[in-house]
């Protein structure tokens, strides 16, 4: 399937299948394995309904071939350009640069890529970000704890595969490798996302005026494990 130059970006989203023991370690630590999962598939089910309002194409890039039938049934019904392209295996630098090269010589010339830990994520961002493309080379919106929530660029990504991936320190040496490589780059302002329990009790918050059905969900499910937590700690 090939996909022209659009109007507006595309929207990538990378995700892994939800699955017991596998994904948000850090939360499992605190919550269990079972409960981490019901984390994670509600974590992407915001990121698809992200996917759904996108006003362009939309790719679903799973963590694994094996995914591939999985991710299949991700993709947005109402959205006119959808495809599936699963990753290729090495570290999320080498990911990176062999997506976005395979979608690039698909014609698709603006990217914006996602994962599935940041809910805060609102259409007034998105809006920013689209905006901010036609103007700047790349443009990345950090996370509060040094990563990054959303990262986009009218060219390819230079090499990514030596970052700092998973540190505080990731933001930062991305922007500056686009700038070593001639991009004109724009820092939007920071966010949270989901790595740590103390991010996932902030949801509580975060969310609480967020009327987007799936986020509705997710609080629901923050409130649920916040009770439940607080019962358990009472009864000790």
């Amino acid at each position: 399937m090939v996909i022209g130059m659009a109007e507006v970006p595309a929207l990538v989203l990378l995700c892994k299948r939800p699955s017991l023991g596998h994904g948000k370690q850090r939360l499992a630590r605190h919550l269990g394995v079972e409960t981490a999962q019901r984390v994670a598939e509600a974590l992407l089910v915001c990121a698809v309904e992200d996917a759904g309002s996108w006003p362009g194409p939309v790719i679903i890039a799973p963590a694994s071939r094996n995914d591939y039938d999985w991710a299949i049934t991700l993709l947005p019904p109402f959205q006119p350009q959808t495809l599936v392209i699963p990753q290729v295996s090495g570290n999320l630098g080498q990911r990176l640069n062999a997506l976005d090269l395979a979608l690039r010589r698909q014609g698709i010339n603006q990217l914006v890529y996602i994962g599935s830990d940041a809910p805060n994520l609102g259409l007034t961002d998105y809006s920013i970000a689209r905006e901010r493309l036609q103007q700047y080379d790349t443009v990345l919106k950090p996370a509060i704890d040094g990563g990054v929530v959303l990262m986009s660029s009218c060219c390819e990504w230079p090499e990514l595969s030596d970052l700092p991936w998973s540190t505080d320190k990731l933001a930062m040496a991305l922007a500056d490798a686009c700038q070593a490589a001639g991009h004109s780059v724009c820092i939007l302002e920071e966010d949270s996302d989901v790595d740590e329990l103390d991010d996932f009790m902030r949801l509580t918050t975060q969310l609480a005026r967020d009327h987007r059905p799936a986020r509705r969900a997710l609080h629901q499910l923050v409130c649920d494990i916040a009770a439940a937590k607080k019962i358990a700690n009472a009864q000790l």
